[in-house]
Parts: C-alpha cells; sequence; structure tokens
C-alpha cells in the first residue's frame, strides 16, 4: 500500500524501450554486408553464432534477437545446422557481444580458396560499437551504413568472423583481429497507445526518460515517431566519464541513456534521486534488477525475470504505460484521500482536546467521561472508514504531492481554534442558557462535538465549493451523515443512561442545527484566507502575474500547459 501511494509521487520515469515504448514483437527484417547490401554471409554468420539449443528446428533458450532471426526461416537456417559449435563465450552486458567457436563443413568460396574441407572459425556478433572496436580493416563504407540503419530506428547487430584453426575454446583475448561480415536490421515498432500515454504521464507532471540497452539513437527515432521533443542523449562510455557532480547535471537536460550497463542504470537512478526528485524504475530483466532496488519506486511486469519481480516494488500485469499512469492517478488518489482524513483529525482531535483542557479548568465536573470519549472516537471513525471511496478534484491529480508536516501543523493550528470556539459557544448554551446537569452538559456536547468535527469533512475534501463545484461519493455522504444521526439519537434512546447520558431538551437540537450550519460556513470562509496564505507562502509569483494566470487557466483546459506557464513565470532563468 505503501508504494502505491509512493507511485502517485513519482516525477521522472526512467523506462526501457522494448515493450513499453514499442510492440515487443521484435522481427528479422534483413541481414546487409558494409556497403549496405544484401549478405547471405552475414546472415549465415548471425544464425551460427547463437546461445540456446536447437530442438526440431526451433532454437530454445536463445535470447529476443535470435529467436526473431531463426523465426524468419531463412534458406540459411540449414548451413547453420550443419556447423558444430565447439565453444561459447556467452554475451554479458559489458562485453556486449556474444562469441561461438564453430566448424564449418561447407567448403566454399567465403574464405578463398585452398582450405580444407571442415574450416574452424570464431564468429562474434553483438553491439555494432563493441565489434567494430575488435575488428581490423573495417570498410569506410560501413560508418555510413550504420548511421543509415540507426536513423531508420532499426536494431542492428553488427557480426565479425576469423579462421580460427588452433582454437579448441576461446576467452576475451581471443575476441580480436576480427573481420566485419556486415549487419543485421531487425524491427520492432513503436506501440500505438505508447504516444498517449506519454502525453498522459506528462499531464502527470512526469517526465519519462528512456535507459536502454540499445543504442541511444533508435531510442530517439522512437520517441521522435512518438511525437516527443527529445533533448540530450547520453551513452554508457560518456556516462563513465563524468564524474557525479557533473552526471547529476548531464541527467537534467538528458532524453535518453543507450548502451548502458546495469550498474550505470543504477548510478543514474541514485544520482537523480540526489537532486531530490521522487524516481521511478520500470524494467524486466536481470540487469535492471539493480536499478530496480536503488529506484525510490521500482516497477516490473508479469513476465519478467523472478529477479527483476522481486527486486521491483510494484508489478504489472501489463507492460503498458497507459497503466503505469492509471497507477500514478491512483497513487494520487490515495494519497489525496489519506490527506483529507490526516487534515480533519488533527485539526478536530487539537480543537477537542484543547476544549476539554479549558472546560476542565472552570468545570466542577469532568465535561465528558472517558468512555463516551471512546465512543465518540468510535463512531467518528467508522464515518471516516469510507473516505478511501471519494473522489478527488482534478487539480489535485495532475501533478505529485508530498508529505508536508509544516502545512499539517499549520492547519491544524488554523482550524483548530475554530472548533474550539463552537465548543465554547456549546458549553455556554447549555450551562447558562439550558442550565444543564453534569449529564445533560455531557450529552449536549458529545452530540455538538461529533456532528461539527464529522461534517467537516465536506468543507476539507476540497479546495473547491462543496456540493456545488466537489461532490463527495454516495458512501462517504451516507456515512457521514448515519454517525451524526447515532450521535444525536443516541442520548434519547434507552442506551442514554447506560452511556452516561440525558436526554437534552429539545431547544438544544435547534440550537444545535444553527450551530452546525454556521459553523461549516465559517470554515468555508477561513478555507478561503488559508489557501490564499498558504499560496502566498509557496509561490514566488507576483499577485499580478498569478491573476493572469488565473485568466488563461480559465480558458485553458489542458492541465500540462497551465503548469508550463506556471514554470515559466515562477523561473528566475532568463529564456535562452
Amino acid at each position: 500500500l505503501v508504494c502505491i501511494e509512493d507511485l502517485g509521487d513519482i516525477e521522472v520515469l526512467f523506462t526501457d524501450k522494448t515493450g513499453t515504448l514499442t510492440e515487443g514483437r521484435i522481427t528479422f527484417e534483413r541481414a546487409i554486408d558494409p556497403d549496405g547490401q544484401s549478405s547471405s554471409t552475414a546472415l549465415l554468420c548471425g544464425l551460427a553464432c547463437r546461445e540456446g539449443s536447437l530442438e526440431d528446428g526451433e532454437l530454445v533458450g536463445a535470447n529476443p534477437l535470435d529467436t526473431a532471426l531463426w523465426a524468419a526461416n531463412t534458406e540459411e537456417e540449414s548451413q547453420a545446422i550443419a556447423m558444430s559449435i565447439v565453444a561459447v563465450l556467452p554475451f554479458d552486458h559489458d562485453r556486449r557481444m556474444l562469441s561461438v567457436l564453430v566448424d564449418d563443413p561447407i567448403k566454399n568460396d567465403r574464405d578463398g580458396p585452398g582450405l580444407p574441407d571442415r574450416v574452424r572459425r570464431l564468429i562474434t556478433k553483438g553491439a555494432p560499437e563493441a565489434v567494430l572496436a575488435r575488428c581490423i580493416d573495417v570498410p569506410t563504407s560501413a560508418a555510413a551504413t550504420l548511421d543509415r540503419l540507426f536513423a531508420e530506428g532499426g536494431r542492428v547487430v553488427a557480426v565479425a568472423q576469423r579462421l580460427a584453426p588452433d582454437l579448441t575454446t576461446i576467452g576475451l583475448k581471443d575476441e580480436g583481429d576480427l573481420a566485419l561480415v556486415g549487419f543485421l536490421v531487425f524491427v520492432d515498432r513503436p506501440k500505438a497507445s505508447a504516444a498517449d500515454s506519454l502525453r498522459r504521464l506528462s499531464d502527470l507532471g512526469i517526465t519519462v526518460k528512456v535507459i536502454t540497452g540499445d543504442s541511444a539513437l533508435v531510442a530517439q527515432k522512437v520517441l521522435q515517431d512518438l511525437g516527443v521533443t527529445v533533448g540530450a542523449t547520453l551513452t554508457g562510455s560518456e556516462v563513465d566519464g563524468l564524474d557525479d557532480d557533473a552526471l547529476r547535471t548531464a541527467i537534467a537536460s538528458t532524453s535518453v541513456f543507450g548502451r548502458v550497463s546495469p550498474a550505470q542504470k543504477a548510478r543514474i537512478v541514485r544520482l537523480q534521486r540526489t537532486v531530490g526528485f521522487d524516481v521511478a524504475f520500470l524494467g524486466d530483466g536481470v540487469n535492471d534488477a539493480l536499478a530496480l532496488h536503488d529506484a525510490d519506486v521500482g516497477i516490473s511486469v508479469d513476465s519478467a525475470t523472478d529477479v527483476a519481480k522481486d527486486a521491483a516494488d510494484i508489478v504489472l500485469l501489463e507492460k503498458d504505460l497507459g497503466v503505469l499512469a492509471e497507477g500514478v492517478i491512483e497513487g494520487r488518489r490515495t494519497f489525496a484521500n489519506t490527506i483529507k482524513y490526516v487534515l480533519m483529525g488533527t485539526s478536530s482531535n487539537f480543537g477537542n482536546m484543547f476544549s476539554a483542557a479549558a472546560a476542565s479548568a472552570v468545570l466542577k465536573f469532568l465535561p465528558m467521561l472517558s468512555s463516551q470519549i471512546l465512543l465518540n472516537n468510535l463512531l467518528y471513525d467508522a464515518g471516516q472508514m469510507t473516505i478511501p471511496t471519494d473522489h478527488v478534484d482534478e487539480e489535485q491529480l495532475v501533478r505529485p504531492s508530498h508529505w508536508d508536516i509544516g502545512y499539517i501543523r499549520r492547519f491544524m493550528m488554523f482550524f483548530g481554534p475554530i472548533s474550539s470556539l463552537f465548543d465554547f459557544l456549546t458549553f455556554t448554551l447549555m450551562r447558562r442558557v439550558l442550565h444543564a446537569s453534569p449529564m445533560t452538559f455531557r450529552s449536549g456536547w458529545f452530540v455538538e462535538s461529533l456532528a461539527t468535527q464529522t461534517l467537516v469533512i465536506f468543507v476539507i475534501r476540497t479546495r473547491r465549493i462543496p456540493f456545488y463545484r466537489s461532490h463527495p461519493s454516495r458512501p462517504l455522504l451516507i456515512a457521514v451523515f448515519a454517525v451524526v444521526a447515532v450521535g444525536a439519537i443516541l442520548p434519547l434512546s434507552p442506551l442514554a443512561s447506560d452511556l452516561g447520558f440525558a436526554r437534552p431538551p429539545l431547544g438544544f437540537y435547534a440550537a444545535l442545527l444553527a450551530m452546525v450550519v454556521a459553523y461549516l460556513a465559517i470554515v468555508e470562509v477561513a478555507k478561503g484566507v488559508f489557501q490564499r496564505r498558504e499560496h502566498r507562502r509557496q509561490s514566488p509569483i507576483p499577485a499580478s502575474a498569478a491573476q493572469r494566470i488565473e485568466r488563461i487557466a480559465s480558458k485553458w483546459s489542458h492541465s500540462g500547459d497551465v503548469r508550463r506557464l506556471e514554470e515559466r513565470v515562477t523561473d528566475p532563468t532568463p529564456p535562452t
């Protein structure tokens, strides 16, 4: 439950690309040589360089890219199956490569004439930057071909090889002196619903940053296709070259982090938190576990690895930013309703405590028995148990809210005395006008105290005019009026004597009705005064500018535009 509330507080979301911004259905598109021409050799080497096992022609236990490559059912698959794998150097996120040592039984012209019938070769494939760094004599056309592929938004895997007749095993030192064979191009198209989801998150005041092991240029292209304005990009190597202070500054203007390792993801998340923002991280792989743990809210999905789900705070049943946006709204609704109870409870309890202390100083009897206080609290809390069902005003959902003990204290000190004022009026009515006995006095204060502190929820629950511009939920409405009715009837019921009550005169109930109406009206007026005071305390906007914003906001329905206008007016930095 705490995580749901935290989800509503997030201001920055780091998310991967695959499956959230894209459809998550990776398909193989083509294999090309460094010049950009179709290449069966690049495809064959890509098929041969694999992890996992072949079962009835299907690749099992492989990564999504290899699975998509074998699902393409190309003619080269039979040749790749004929190659026997001697040794494998698995993929890892530091090298970003996979290498295999194979015996190729097919004699052909791929490596020149005069070769034996079975050729042992080392084949490597992986991130283009990593593979190219281990190649010799890279064609000059390769860089231009790679840039074009990235600009098109394709996921690109580079393939290289070399003869290795003397090797029986392979290690890191063997991944060198390679000849670039070509590139494998895969496609994972942007998700149709992602653009709307990103707009919803933006309207909720959440900045979305993509953090991926793929190329930053590919992620940048996906965001552009979704209609998102993209800021700066950082690669894993650039992240390593920055100290914490420099990286913390760079994160603010960076939209895409590409080719990052698990440790780099976690470092980025930790540094973003030190700025004071609440940070969420969405990931589903083993390599995301560190970042999921270090985020304020770690979010994974039901299809994720067990390690990722264990490290996450929240597991989504559907990998969709739209679902996440709904979760953020629910978290903010939970927080808003929690604050309603806290504000009401602290202010009314403070007022009751102050009233009880003052009454005890002047009365010769206890103003209320301990059992009556407990009964009052029991009925009060029973009515407030329906607050979680209450409606929340839209303006409370469009931006994160945080606990502010100072605000709660000021609210309590401002509204508590108003409650006490009406308690004192009740004391005066009961003693000076009605000349009530101790039991009758307690009955009168019990009913008045319960009615005022319970009904005030309708005023406190919204910054708008209650019932006119903001309607409570039906369960809350029924529960509150039921509690007030029970409290008013108890002194008149057969249980009255057992509870220490005496029947108040009927005139008291008429006076009580007038006092409750007056109390709620005064609290409503005081609410406006308190809100204006808090606005001046928290906002550096001059009064004229604030009025200008209100006039414009009344014409604009797009909350994100209003928020950006406020930020523009309050930002002391001149525009560049």
